[in-house]
């Protein structure tokens, strides 16, 4: 089966969870995700561990990380500074 269309496809749980923890802080996190791995002394271990024990939460963070890749993704490109194009 194909997966061009699943923007997961070749990430890790870890990989997006560091993106996002990287993106919106723990805080971000918290307000976006209620759970007690995100609120309560976090870290990307105990939250790991919490997200594959648990689907929902899992498919809620992957549904963040998509949403996010949707609406912020193209923007970091143009935050380059002018005249560094082909650099």
């Amino acid at each position: 089966m194909q997966q061009i269309n699943n923007p997961l496809h070749g990430l890790s749980l870890e990989k997006i969870l560091v993106s996002l923890q990287g993106f919106y802080g723990w805080e971000g996190l918290a307000e976006r995700l209620p759970v007690r791995c995100f609120m309560y002394d976090p870290s990307i271990k105990s939250s790991l561990k919490f997200l594959r024990k648990t689907p929902w939460a899992r498919k809620k963070l992957e549904d963040l990380f998509i949403y996010t890749l949707e609406k912020y993704g193209e923007e970091e490109d143009d935050t380059a500074e002018p005249g560094k194009e082909g650099v």
